[in-house]
């Protein structure tokens, strides 16, 4: 199925949550905000959240630096 994930399409499978898209990014632990169809999503509502066609997520992680 197709989504948008920071502005490009990506096909993923079926029956994903934004969860399992965090994670696959490899971010999951870190400090993350997701945007979901243009709503900010709270974390404890990720794995709750299934993904369907044309859906959009921005999601953006933080790094710290000096």
């Amino acid at each position: 199925m197709r989504v948008r994930i920071n502005g490009e399409d990506r096909q993923i499978d079926e029956g994903l949550s934004v969860a399992d898209v965090v994670a696959s990014l490899g971010l999951a632990g870190r400090r993350v905000a997701v945007e979901y169809n243009r709503e900010i999503l709270r974390a404890d509502n990720w794995a709750a959240t299934p993904l369907r066609e044309n859906d959009a997520l921005e999601i953006v992680h933080f790094v710290g630096g000096g």
